[in-house]
């Protein structure tokens, strides 16, 4: 039996009049555009789904004249006709699982289909399976190739359904590929947003941990940055932007930055927190938001500090032979955003660093932590205490703040949901 007469065959379970409408609908004649059929349902109330193939050409041979096609139990092929790819172009819905290709340049129609429908399979029919195009078609783009002998109806139902299989399959990993792509390249930019201490000629050693609350994000609303500028002041500084989300790591990135240049320009104390607040005011999203702030400006010598805190937690203070304790922070003022201008103040707190000492910049999220069960918090007292314990046991450095947020979350029965960033300044008798 031929290709065509199996093409063309009333497949069981048809319905006569479907056959003679679509009998109608094929061209008279070579070359003139096919009509299309009427839309039809997309499932069987006896059968599987059924898969739309739009075929796209001339048939000269007559094989896709029948309104379905299908082989045993598989799904049911309606057919739809175009004549070329202008036709096409208009029977092109979201209901159109499968395009055949029969046309003389079917490179040509497989790039065009690629640009209209890169969502919908595509097949190329061919004179052979060696023919030379059929291999190039797939390269280009289409999800395989059906040589026209072999037209029937278990071929084209194989055909159809293994090339909508593959077209998902492809279009899946294309998105999972960017995906993880885009996931790279934000980690490499929040990466590059972090910042790196400058302080050269300082004698200090640095540590530094950062957690952002988010899940799978390298940076969050907390910030920090140190620098030594040429008058051999060393400023420290640690922020909090409220809230969570790439909104307020950006906030914190801007703010960072411009901390930076505020103070290489030579700007500090009070009126470098004015020009903050003025930073973050212009550049916040709503007038709720907000950011604590605590900067720190330590002597050449290493002897004296000042300290200004707006809405901050007040740093640790640990030394050889005394207590861990928290800096003053009885003249703090308010975070950044609160107040306006005119009414803000933040009062410079003197404090004296005698010999070796560490110095604990940190954000809340360090101390907000549960502890036990109920609703109680780590707290600044808790944290003290912890870290106390830690210092007596000889740690120091990246080793102590890691062990510190690790036993924080410890305590916590879990990870932190809010970001966390601790800065780390020692003065001590070793080389830096």
């Amino acid at each position: 039996m031929s290709a065509a007469k199996r093409g063309t065959e009333r497949p069981s379970g048809s319905d006569p009049g479907a056959e003679a409408a679509a009998t109608a609908a094929a061209p008279e004649a070579a070359g003139t555009p096919a009509v299309s059929l009427p839309r039809q349902r997309q499932d069987t109330a006896d059968g599987p789904p059924a898969l739309n193939l739009l075929v796209v050409g001339d048939d000269p041979t007559g094989a896709f004249t029948a309104p379905w096609f299908q082989d045993g139990g598989g799904p049911r092929i309606r057919i739809l006709r175009a004549g070329n790819l202008t036709a096409a172009g208009r029977l092109l819905t979201d209901d159109v699982h499968c395009i055949l290709l029969d046309l003389p340049d079917a490179l040509e129609g497989v790039r065009h289909m690629l640009r209209v429908a890169p969502g919908t399979a595509v097949l190329v029919l061919t004179d052979g399976a060696d023919d030379g195009s059929a291999a190039e078609a797939v390269r280009v783009g289409a999800q395989d190739h059906l040589a026209r002998s072999d037209v029937d109806a278990g071929s084209i139902t194989r055909a159809v359904r293994y090339a909508v299989e593959r077209k998902r399959a492809d279009l899946a990993l294309r998105k999972l590929t960017e995906t993880r792509l885009l996931a790279q390249e934000n980690r490499r930019l929040e990466r590059g947003l972090l910042p790196t201490p400058l302080l050269e000629g300082a004698g200090l050693r640095f540590a530094a941990h950062y957690r952002p609350g988010r899940s799978r994000a390298l940076l969050g609303g907390d910030f920090y940055d140190t620098v030594r500028t040429s008058d051999g002041v060393v400023h420290a500084m640690i922020g909090d932007v409220c809230g969570h989300g790439p909104d307020a790591a950006a906030l914190g990135v801007e703010l960072r930055i411009a901390w930076r240049a505020l103070t290489f320009a030579g700007l500090g104390g009070d009126a470098l927190l004015r020009t903050l607040q003025q930073v973050l005011v212009h550049e916040r999203a709503d007038d709720e938001i907000f950011a604590t702030l605590c900067t720190l400006d330590i002597a050449p010598d290493g002897c004296s500090a000042e300290l200004h805190l707006a809405g901050h937690p007040a740093p640790l203070l640990a030394g050889p032979g005394r207590v861990p304790r928290l800096l003053p922070h009885e003249d703090g003022g308010p975070a950044l955003g609160l107040l306006p201008d005119t009414v803000a103040e933040w009062q410079r707190v003197p404090v004296a660093l005698d010999g070796e000492w560490r110095l604990m910049l940190y954000t809340d999220g360090l101390i907000e932590g549960r502890i036990g069960v109920g609703t109680q918090r780590l707290e600044q007292d808790g944290m003290v205490r912890l870290v106390s314990r830690l210092l007596a046991a000889g740690l120091h450095g990246d080793a102590l703040l890691d062990a510190a947020v690790t036993e924080v979350r410890e305590l916590n029965g879990g990870e932190l949901t809010d970001d966390v960033a601790v800065v780390l300044l020692e003065r001590t008798g070793l080389e830096p």
